[in-house]
């Protein structure tokens, strides 16, 4: 009697094992007698004990951190540059039979991946260009897992750590590139005033009351600003004959004295 109740138990256990159930994003990959069978789930799946054995597999998207990893940029500078990637499993007989295990095949494969393509740029593209990275870091990763049934869906940089010194030379060079662009901007400023001032200068010249009448706007200019000083420019056409007179007059003892000294 106790013989058979043994037997019951054991029978018992041994139907029970042979029922599994597995989750909506969950997939059994059964093997008999060693060799694959079949792709089996979501649900309620019956795996004959001893014969078949089941490997499960989650099909939902895994987001894995890349380490940090050393890199030399083109231009020899030195970063720390991390990752992340998300994935996920798109062909369960591949992801199992075709690599040992495949997060730590994404892993490595996602870290040398990461230190090869970075290395092919400079140190400005990775800070300013982190999109284009993004995208040929992602399509190389998805290109190599695809043979193990694998959907590389995003790659995103997280970090570029950047020693002091170097950063002390970008804000160098970030200041120098200000102040090129404002002494260019002050230039082209400059050469469109003077090519309207050379055609102010024109149209006052065509009409000599248009110039009276800008001289008196800038002396209600000047009074409205509460100046005590207040600059009154006189016209050429008036000094250049003081000037004459001027000259005149002072060559005058000259020829004085030298007709004094002839006598």
């Amino acid at each position: 009697m106790e013989i058979l109740l043994i037997i019951l138990s054991i029978a018992v256990l041994f139907f029970a094992s042979a029922f599994k159930v597995l989750r909506e994003y969950e997939r059994g990959v059964v093997f008999q007698l060693g060799r694959f069978w079949k792709v089996k789930g979501p649900g309620l799946i019956i795996i004959v004990p001893v014969i078949q054995t089941m490997v499960r597999v989650d099909l939902r998207t895994i987001v894995m951190d890349v380490p940090s990893q050393d890199v030399i940029s083109r231009d020899n500078v030195s970063v720390k540059v991390n990752a992340v990637i998300y994935f996920r499993v798109i062909n369960p007989e591949r992801a199992i039979i075709q690599v040992e295990d495949y997060d730590a095949a994404t892993s490595q494969l996602a870290q040398t991946t990461l230190r090869s393509v970075l290395g092919q740029h400079e140190l400005d593209e990775m800070l300013a260009s982190r999109d284009k990275l993004n995208n040929d870091i992602q399509k190389i990763l998805d290109e190599q897992t695809e043979a193990w049934g694998i959907k590389v869906a995003n790659v995103e940089i997280k970090h570029v750590d950047i020693n002091e010194s170097m950063i002390r030379a970008i804000a160098k060079q970030a200041e120098a590139e200000r102040e090129r662009r404002a002494k260019i901007i002050h230039a082209e400023g400059e050469l469109q005033a003077s090519h309207h001032l050379l055609e102010a200068s024109q149209v006052l010249v065509k009409e000599p009351r248009a110039l009276q009448l800008r001289y008196l706007q800038t002396l209600t200019e000047i009074a409205g600003e509460k100046s005590s000083t207040i600059v009154f420019p006189l016209p050429m056409e008036l000094i250049v004959p003081l000037q004459r007179i001027i000259e005149k007059h002072a060559n005058q003892p000259d020829s004085n004295s030298k007709k004094d000294a002839n006598a």
